[in-house]
């Protein structure tokens, strides 16, 4: 099985996106946003190698019985730590960006969002935009993405990763985002065996006769008439699907990254300096 760079021949939905995409593109070029829009002091000169960057994530509405591909067994790395979050949905659905995300009505990609998910097909769960400088030899720092349901029982997001964007002499993105769902509930063998072993456990031994242990036995005996909450385990998850992929960027292409459950779409332009 191959995740990385799937070709658009792999899914049937990948006509109706391309077709959705391809519409857009010949209608949105002229949407672009005014001078003013952008989130720099008035006067302030634009700087070189200035762009707005768009991201689109996209869930496929589908059963997780219909993908094909077995991930539960793979290996996968813990999150990555970065204090830069491009999205992140909470548990009591606000969310959460340290960037200065540019209003929804000057995204190019706003347009493909919304027709991508009036097709009845995808569910849109982050659009975000904001205007940097991406300069030769950049080195940007991983944004952290949480989006998606969130999995009461494991207490996360069911889409999390991270998104870093880089230049050397292009503009390339790295998209390590993982889908997960809900593992198989887990046997009651656990419990009937901790119930044995509490069973099979010895007392322990009479320390009455230690009076420089009375103290001791006393506390012991106060702290177990106090029965401390338990604190239930998170839930185990499994892998769905993943997205490990870097792709050069093309300033003013839409580019779609996805796996069979996720998608992707990115979409950089470059802001000109104006006479």
């Amino acid at each position: 099985m191959q995740i990385d760079g799937i070709r658009w021949c792999r899914y049937p939905t990948r006509a109706i996106l391309a077709a959705l995409l391809l519409s857009f593109s010949l209608t949105g070029a002229a949407q672009q946003p005014d001078r003013a829009t952008l989130p720099l002091e008035p006067g302030t000169p634009v700087p070189d190698d200035y762009y707005r960057a768009e991201f689109v994530i996209l869930e496929r509405i589908v059963e997780p019985e219909a993908v094909n591909e077995r991930m539960s067994d793979r290996s996968v790395e813990p999150p990555l730590e970065t204090e830069e979050v491009l999205w992140s949905s909470l548990e009591d659905g606000t969310t959460e960006t340290t960037l200065e995300l540019a209003p929804q009505k000057d995204l190019h990609l706003a347009s493909a969002a919304a027709r991508l998910e009036r097709s009845g097909r995808y569910r849109v769960l982050v659009a975000a935009g904001w205007y940097e400088a991406f300069p030769p030899d950049y080195e940007g720092t991983p944004l952290r993405v949480e989006a998606g349901d969130w999995l009461n029982e494991a207490r996360t997001r069911e889409v999390e990763g991270h998104i870093t964007i880089d230049r050397q002499r292009y503009l390339h993105v790295n998209v390590h985002l993982n889908h997960w769902q809900l593992a198989e509930e887990p046997s009651e063998l656990p419990i009937e065996a901790a119930t044995e072993l509490s069973e099979e456990t010895p007392p322990a031994p009479d320390a009455s006769g230690a009076s420089d242990s009375a103290p001791m036995s006393a506390a012991t005996g106060e702290a177990a008439g106090q029965q401390l909450p338990v604190l239930a385990e998170p839930a185990p998850l499994e892998l769905l699907t993943w997205i490990r992929e870097t792709r050069r960027m093309r300033s003013e292409e839409i580019h779609f990254l996805d796996s069979p459950t996720i998608g992707v779409l990115v979409f950089f332009k470059k802001i000109e300096a104006t006479e």
